[in-house]
């Protein structure tokens, strides 16, 4: 790129090299500027003209450089976007993405206790539980991670957020809970297949929040079968899982004595949550 270039002619030109890493080139291109310049969307419409400095491009090149080998964006940024949450990020855990919004907007409309007790199992980043805090603030949240880095990442989001009414503990799933039940219990555990080829686009993500065995199945079933122990009665439970799982889901679902089962798709009209009802 030339060393004098407006915001507008950037953009792109960095679009046209995205295009080669990602499905959503020019929104990346925004991004970035808008991480560089340390400015929102709107200030790039407002502002197409404005030059780039020599450092500002410096680091815009450095950044599309990066990029451009495979690294997602929000490990370069240091921190991502979900359910209007600004959350830190690192490769020791999964970037929130889009479609686990459609969890949370599950868990928020569930016929739930006010002051519900609820429970994030494999939190990473915390990213569904303090949604969930920071929308419910009578509720009382309790996250879980395996990994200690992901729950140190974790409650420095709780701390930065300010978000009182959530818990982050280390537990290998649900070892460290005694005999506490809840009234709902969301998680968005490993599900995708060793052997599928969609890993190769997710190298840069830690491979144990991906994947599970039994194609894909077995967190989820041992979530599953255990729940029913830590949830009230007419106590709810709700996964996320992979596109072509939400059979499979239901299936261990019914076994387990949940009813009201159900699916949802998400916004690529994909099955990619599912979900019942104990006891009632």
């Amino acid at each position: 790129m030339s060393a004098a270039l407006t915001l507008a002619q950037w953009q792109k030109q960095a679009q046209l090299q995205l295009a080669a890493v990602s499905q959503t080139a020019d929104i990346e291109a925004r991004l970035c500027l808008c991480h560089v310049l340390n400015v929102s969307i709107s200030y790039l419409y407002s502002y197409p003209e404005r030059l780039l400095s020599a450092a500002e491009l410096a680091a815009l090149t450095a950044l599309l450089t990066q990029r451009l080998q495979g690294r997602p964006l929000a490990y370069l940024f240091g921190y991502w976007h979900f359910f209007d949450l600004q959350l830190e990020v690192a490769p020791s855990t999964l970037i929130p993405r889009p479609d686990t919004e459609l969890l949370v907007e599950q868990a928020l409309a569930l016929p739930l206790p006010q002051q519900a007790k609820v429970l994030d199992l494999g939190t990473g980043t915390g990213a569904i539980a303090l949604a969930l805090a920071h929308n419910k603030p009578q509720w009382q949240l309790t996250a879980l991670d395996y990994i200690a880095d992901a729950v140190q990442l974790a409650e420095r989001n709780r701390q930065r957020l300010n978000i009182s009414n959530c818990n982050v503990l280390q537990s290998n799933w649900f070892s460290a809970l005694g005999t506490q039940r809840f009234d709902l219990i969301v998680s968005n555990p490993p599900y995708i297949d060793p052997d599928d080829t969609h890993l190769t686009s997710l190298r840069y993500e830690p491979i144990t929040a991906l994947t599970a065995a039994q194609q894909g199945l077995a967190d989820i079933a041992h979530i599953v079968q255990q729940a029913p122990q830590y949830l009230h009665s007419k106590g709810w439970l709700y996964l996320e899982h992979g596109y072509n799982q939400a059979d499979a889901v239901r299936q261990l679902l019914q076994q387990a004595g949940f009813t009201q089962i159900e699916s949802k798709r998400d916004y690529g009209n994909n099955w990619r949550i599912s979900g019942g009802c104990i006891g009632s």
